[in-house]
């Protein structure tokens, strides 16, 4: 379960990513609750939030991809964790210096946004790196426990301690907590790197990794399945606030237990992804079944009547969604060339947060037009038809082809799956 561990790099990257996320986690508790407080509890402005932080992704996720295939990932990484940093003080500072507006928070989504474009394709490419292609999917899998860890201890942290001293000191914390990566960069030994071959600036680059992708059935399908399950079904995380505040009446301590039940679920469906990549590779059958169960789950949780059930039925849902996701990253991981992958990366990214700019103001809408658990129920069904509409696609396909692995200077197919 713990296999990647034993390489020195990884081991410093997964410390510093431990620190790291639980500051995020509250940040973005912390970021939440600021914008709902400002707004007067209107979910419309918390969409429009949402849709600020992620809609940088739609411009520079794709240019990301090329940019990480062109330069050293540990480099580029440090940089952009320093403007991380420096954004959360930022924001901090407004918050407890009592100036804070909503169109400063908006402003700092947006270039916080920006950041975080071209921070995941580097990180996600940065893994296989660190430690090779053979141990790719078990840390994969590591990666998603520490998010999901973190997703368990912050919002935790936070829901009580914006009671207690607000939220700007989060804010604060975030930014020291992120630190901790920059460290953990700069610690590593850059020689022991498992690096692919750098390619040259070169006209016509980012079309390339399209077309590399639009040839690959197996791709395409994990890619478009992705874009669907998180534009519409993954935007629950969106809707907790809401349904914390106006369905249930809770205040911030009532938003941070519902988070972190989400984390219990999500965290313990890491650890067991972590512990299934250690038996073989990642399989789309799996890819399936998970975004068909993330799809149920989200609509049983949107008709539960009160607040407890409704809270444990996010842990089911919590893992039924950690397994889609570690599923669908680990399969784009391992079936690609070395020297793509920073591409397909971004393009993956791209689908993956790209829709976020849509579904945070639609989910902002239906709470506001048809009630807070309305985001739930319609972004279920829409997930579960998603799920089987590419299960018969690939049935009457025949099965697609995965993984591939190089050979010398060529690439081969090495098995193909039925689903």
């Amino acid at each position: 379960m713990f296999s990647s561990l034993k390489v020195r790099n990884y081991r410093l990257f997964f410390t510093g990513q431990v620190i790291s996320n639980i500051g995020t986690w509250m940040q973005r508790i912390a970021q939440d609750w600021l914008v709902f407080t400002l707004s007067g509890n209107d979910p419309i402005a918390l969409g429009i939030a949402v849709a600020l932080q992620f809609a940088p992704t739609l411009f520079l996720s794709l240019w990301a991809g090329v940019l990480a295939d062109r330069v050293d990932k540990r480099r580029l990484l440090i940089g952009i964790q320093i403007a991380v940093l420096a954004q959360a003080v930022v924001l901090g500072a407004l918050d407890l210096s009592g100036i804070a507006a909503l169109w400063h928070v908006y402003l700092l989504c947006f270039t916080l946004g920006c950041t975080a474009s071209l921070e995941v394709p580097a990180r996600q490419s940065f893994v296989a790196e660190m430690v090779g292609r053979d141990k790719v999917t078990n840390a994969v899998a590591l990666n998603s426990s520490i998010f999901n860890m973190a997703r368990i201890v912050g919002p935790a942290i936070a829901g009580f301690a914006i009671t207690w001293v607000g939220t700007g000191w989060l804010f604060m914390a975030n930014a020291v907590s992120t630190g901790a990566v920059i460290a953990a960069l700069v610690m590593m030994n850059p020689d022991k790197l498992f690096r692919g071959p750098a390619i040259p600036r070169e006209k016509g680059q980012l079309v390339e990794g399209l077309r590399y992708v639009r040839r690959r059935s197996d791709l395409m399908t994990v890619m478009v399945l992705v874009f669907f399950v998180s534009t519409f079904g993954i935007t629950y995380f969106t809707s907790l606030p809401i349904v914390a505040a106006n369905v249930f009446h809770t205040n911030a301590d009532g938003y941070g237990l519902l988070s972190t039940l989400v984390a219990v679920g999500t965290f313990t469906g890491a650890l067991m992804s972590a512990r299934r990549n250690t038996r073989g590779g990642p399989r789309v059958r799996l890819l399936l079944i998970s975004a068909f169960l993330l799809g149920a789950f989200e609509v049983i949780t949107a008709f539960m009547p009160t607040y407890l059930t409704f809270g444990l039925a996010l842990i089911p849902l919590g893992f039924a969604t950690i397994t889609f996701l570690n599923t669908a990253n680990a399969l784009v991981q391992t079936a690609v060339s070395p020297e793509m992958r920073g591409r397909v990366m971004g393009l993956y990214v791209l689908v993956l947060i790209g829709g976020n700019p849509i579904g945070g103001p639609m989910t902002g809408w239906m709470a506001d037009a048809f009630g807070g658990r309305s985001p739930f129920y319609i972004g279920g069904a829409i997930s579960a038809i998603a799920a089987i509409a590419c299960a018969v696609v690939l049935i009457r396909r025949g099965g697609v082809s995965l993984p591939v692995r190089r050979f010398g200077n060529g690439l081969r197919v090495l098995k193909r799956e039925r689903v």
